[in-house]
């Protein structure tokens, strides 16, 4: 059944597709660049198709050769997990999750202990950057939560959060907000100018024009440092519903004027074409969702 299998040419092929570039590949499997040419043209001979566009700094997959890599990656992954079950002592099953700080702190951690309790035979290590992790050339994360609104065709996208922006603060700060123009917190992101839209869009919403006065703001480069100022009394901030809800249930901040919303974007959890079937990885991804829709 398997004897025209070519299993080193699309071990190759993944090591290929998966880096995007035949140099780093023969580097990972110890063979020059030109063997992992000719075995990645050799399954393209055996498939009748071209698995790869050439492009200048590497190679990019074809439709047909994506195809491809979401199921070889699957099922070595598939493999890997067998073999690794087979051994004496097994390893415990692990995976790695990649996001924000934000996200992270004020989301993903005070929740993680349902996944624990749930699955104690997983470990689970937590990779917080502000710099997003390429899961296809960098195979020691397994899941990333991406906070944007494009797509990722290449990556399997397992569940989606999405999100939008209202005011909060402290409950004494959101009493005397009627009263008087308050504080305002603001978040210095990479793009500051898509947060200061932001708030212009609520106080035009909400027909409060004064408000926005920079003499009175208080900026913070991370979310949850605006967040903890808020509830510290110090101003008003526009945040995510995703980020101020467990602070709203515990009643440190309240929506002021809560009718009145921002568009926001989403949290995308994504991982490698095939990873998903890995079991930590698909253990992790079930959970995530029972959160999302909670």
């Amino acid at each position: 059944m398997f004897a025209t299998l070519p299993v080193t040419a699309l071990r190759t092929f993944e090591a290929a597709a998966r880096l995007r570039s035949f140099k780093l590949a023969a580097a990972e499997l110890s063979v020059t660049p030109t063997a992992v040419s000719h075995q990645v043209r050799a399954l393209e001979r055996h498939v009748g198709c071209a698995l790869f566009d050439r492009v200048p700094r590497g190679v990019r997959l074809t439709d047909k050769g994506a195809r491809l890599f979401a199921g070889v990656h699957g099922a070595l992954l598939d493999v890997a997990q067998t073999l690794d079950a087979l051994r004496p002592a097994p390893a415990a099953g692990t995976l790695t999750v990649s996001t924000t700080h934000s996200f992270a702190a004020l989301w993903l951690v005070p929740r993680l202990g349902r996944f624990h309790q749930a699955y104690p035979q997983y470990r689970l290590s937590l990779n917080a950057s502000a710099e997003p992790v390429d899961l296809l050339q960098d195979a020691s994360v397994d899941v990333a939560i991406r906070y944007s609104r494009q797509r990722y065709p290449a990556l399997h996208a397992a569940c989606v959060l999405p999100e939008w922006f209202g005011v909060y603060g402290a409950p004494a700060q959101v009493a005397q907000a009627g009263r008087r123009v308050p504080a305002l917190v603001t978040v210095r992101w990479r793009d500051s100018a898509l947060y200061d839209e932001g708030w212009r869009e609520w106080c035009e919403a909400a027909g409060l024009p004064a408000w926005r006065r920079p003499a009175a703001e208080h900026a913070y480069e991370e979310e949850h440092y605006a967040l903890q100022a808020a509830i510290a009394g110090q101003g008003l901030v526009l945040a995510s519903s995703v980020m101020a809800s467990d602070s709203v249930g515990a009643g440190t901040l309240a929506a002021y004027r809560p009718e009145v919303r921002v568009a926001g974007s989403a949290y995308t959890a994504l991982c490698a074409p095939g990873r998903e079937r890995h079991p930590p990885v698909k253990a992790f991804l079930a959970w995530l969702r029972k959160e999302f829709r909670a």
